[in-house]
């Protein structure tokens, strides 16, 4: 008898089990992914000589780091390139793509994203909404983009002409849909867009946002050309462990770049203390590939699941996933708020909170989001958010254990489609 679901009419019990025996030879795909990531960071660890004296952590500039050296060799090793900068002062995802822009491009430069309008933050940092001082656009940086086919994918043909402008100086792809209805970009994908901007214009610097795609395909963006690429450490590089911190890989000037603009020229990512992170920043991405994995398996559950209730996912349970974000079209702000609400309260920290939709800082529209997760904002572990906007769709990732995801996900859907019903 499975104790947990007691509670559970039987018509929901059925639905999960059937669901469990559906997804079951998906999960196994999962576990031989994890097994081939999981030797290639070991083979990283071992190829660097990690031991214990480097996770000592540095005071004041961060002088002679050895410990941060080799995390950042072991970053260039597993992405296959020529350099990386790791470091806590690196506060989000989205600050280190900042920092990325920023080191990069100059006044009269132009960004230009292949993949659509980029999310609601990274259009805060341009200057499109929010009118924040500081933006790209008061440096006369400016910005263009391709729109995406009715389907979702890359207009090749329509980008053709604008990527001839000769003020672009970095072409920008974000992988994962953010808050896009459209599917996640898988690496050939990625490798494709790569090829037919060289193929173009081969002075560009070809940037990958990388976040929540890191461990959730054998192969990353980088392997295929991309110049600079940026992700979060409380995404999946951190394995759940990480407190905070972010990355760029990719082309050692441009690492230099970042590093001075991070930073201060001349000093670069030579400084920067690690006192009290840099243990967990090793073991985070050590067991990153594990913890992927049960996020990923977690967003296969809740796709088919959901599905099996007539609810609009994407992606399809049995699609191929290149990142954590599992979409859901629930049609209803009301229907929302019930759903993350009942994700919040089965998670371990705040359970006790209901969320309310509010304005956040980086968003246009209000948000609302369930994540009692142990680091604040950390979305390697369960949250579900989402702009309360038509057509209502909720954003459900991670999840550092299969069997949580799938206790919080089944709990959510019997308080929103089931409370009513011989419950």
């Amino acid at each position: 008898m499975n104790l947990w679901m007691k509670d559970f009419p039987a018509s929901l019990q059925e639905k999960i089990l059937k669901t469990s025996q559906l997804i079951q030879p998906k999960l196994e795909e999962i576990d031989q992914q994890v097994l081939d990531n999981q030797e290639r960071v070991l083979e990283c660890f071992r190829n660097q000589r990690v031991a214990e004296e480097d996770f000592a952590g540095s005071t004041g500039y961060g002088y002679d780091d050895l410990g941060r050296s080799k995390l950042e060799a072991i970053y260039a090793e597993y992405f296959q390139t020529e350099d990386a900068m790791v470091k806590p002062q690196m506060m989000s995802g989205t600050h280190a793509i900042t920092t990325a822009f920023f080191a990069v491009l100059r006044p009269n430069d132009k960004l230009f994203y292949l993949t659509g309008m980029p999310y609601d933050t990274i259009q805060q940092v341009i200057g499109l909404v929010g009118n924040e001082p500081g933006a790209l656009k008061d440096f006369q940086i400016s910005f263009d983009y391709q729109p995406l086919l009715d389907n979702g994918e890359v207009d090749f043909a329509g980008a053709k002409e604008k990527l001839k402008d000769p003020a672009i100086k970095m072409v920008a792809l974000q992988r994962s849909r953010g808050y896009a209805i459209r599917k996640s970009f898988t690496v050939a994908k990625l490798k494709r867009m790569i090829e037919f901007v060289r193929q173009i214009r081969p002075d560009v610097v070809i940037f990958v946002d990388n976040c929540y795609g890191e461990f959730s395909e054998i192969h990353e963006p980088t392997e295929y050309g991309a110049d600079l690429m940026a992700g979060s450490l409380y995404k999946n590089a951190g394995g759940g462990i990480a407190k905070t911190g972010a990355y760029l890989v990719g082309r050692k000037d441009l690492i230099k770049l970042a590093g001075n603009r991070l930073n201060v020229p001349g000093a670069g990512k030579a400084e920067g203390a690690t006192i009290g992170q840099i243990r967990d920043m090793y073991q985070g991405f050590f067991v990153a590939p594990h913890v992927t994995g049960e996020a990923i398996k977690g967003t296969i559950f809740a796709s088919a699941l959901l599905a099996s209730l007539g609810l609009d996912v994407s992606p399809c349970w049995d699609e191929p996933r290149t990142d954590l974000v599992q979409t859901v079209t629930l049609g209803s702000p009301k229907k929302m708020i019930q759903f993350c609400s009942a994700i919040q309260h089965y998670s371990p920290v705040n359970s006790f909170v209901d969320p309310v939709p509010s304005k956040m800082d980086g968003y246009e529209d209000q948000e609302i989001m369930a994540s009692g997760s142990f680091t604040e904002g950390s979305t390697i572990e369960l949250s579900c958010d989402g702009p309360m906007r038509p057509p209502y769709a909720l954003y459900i990732q991670g999840g550092l254990t299969y069997a949580h995801a799938k206790v919080a996900i089944c709990k959510a859907i019997a308080e929103t489609f089931f409370k009513n019903k011989n419950m």
